[in-house]
């Protein structure tokens, strides 16, 4: 029997300089709490999975809104693990994500890894929407199989909008049933892991950065917008987070905060 499941959240400023919930709605195995965050004004909310999902054939989506001036972290408990569960019909799970950024709000998105293992056929959708003034930090992780295994089936697209325009619309796809390729040399190149940092900022508008290497197998390239992409493969999880956490705290680190409303490190 497959899962469908919608977990809700919305954080709002709460009128004292801070960032209140006032929806957090957990589903099925997408348990959402309120946890403390480090960051002063900023509200947190951790994805704590609930049970194994998602198994193929599963319905999951997870909805997040920081309201205007709002300042929001959501990061999660663990891993996702794609699994291959018992259905025989070969019905892919899906995983969706929408994410609404406000006028003046800030919101850090940042997962921990999805893992697709042997057997698992997952299509993963992330959707953002931003205002012209928001900041969004967006990390993306993929593990290709775990510790010895061949991977699963994975196909991920990333689509961000800003005041109702593309900003960038990314779609990747590897293991069974991918185009010829994907594990190339002109891909991954027989790495295992591979993952996305985006950085969205009214700042950029003014200054783009030019696109360089981070390393020899890490790149950062600017896009048509106030914003950057940081893409990297690596040969596991931990060599991979540590790539992305370079690029996050000089990205970081390279910007002015704004009164009443810049990042904090």
């Amino acid at each position: 029997m497959s899962v469908h499941a919608t977990a809700r959240l919305r954080a709002e400023p709460d009128g004292r300089g801070g960032t209140a919930l006032p929806v957090l709605e957990s589903d099925g195995p997408l348990a959402l709490r309120r946890t403390r965050s480090p960051f002063a004004g900023y509200a947190r909310a951790t994805v704590v999975g609930a049970m194994s999902a998602p198994l193929n054939g599963d319905r999951l989506t997870l909805e997040a809104e920081a309201a205007d001036g709002a300042r929001l972290t959501v990061d999660a408990a663990a891993a996702t693990v794609a699994l291959p569960g018992a259905r025989s019909d070969g019905e892919p799970s899906t995983y969706t994500v929408s994410l609404r950024v406000g006028e003046g709000a800030a919101l850090r998105w940042l997962p921990e890894q999805l893992v697709s293992a042997h057997g698992s056929d997952l299509h993963q959708t992330t959707r953002v929407d931003i205002a012209p003034s928001a900041r969004l930090l967006l990390r993306e992780e993929q593990v290709l199989g775990r510790h010895g295994e061949p991977t699963g089936a994975l196909t991920t697209r990333l689509t961000v909008r800003r005041a109702g325009r593309p900003l960038l619309d990314q779609q990747l796809a590897y293991g069974p049933g991918a185009r010829g390729g994907w594990d190339g040399p002109a891909v991954l190149g027989g790495h295992r892991a591979v993952g996305q940092l985006l950085l969205a900022d009214p700042s950029f508008e003014g200054a783009p950065l030019p696109a360089r290497l981070l390393g020899p197998t890490a790149a950062l390239t600017p896009l048509a917008g106030p914003a950057v992409l940081v893409t990297a493969v690596a040969a596991d999880a931990r060599l991979l987070r540590a790539v992305l956490d370079e690029a996050m705290r000089e990205l970081l680190d390279g910007l002015e905060p704004e009164a009443g409303g810049g990042w904090v490190r």
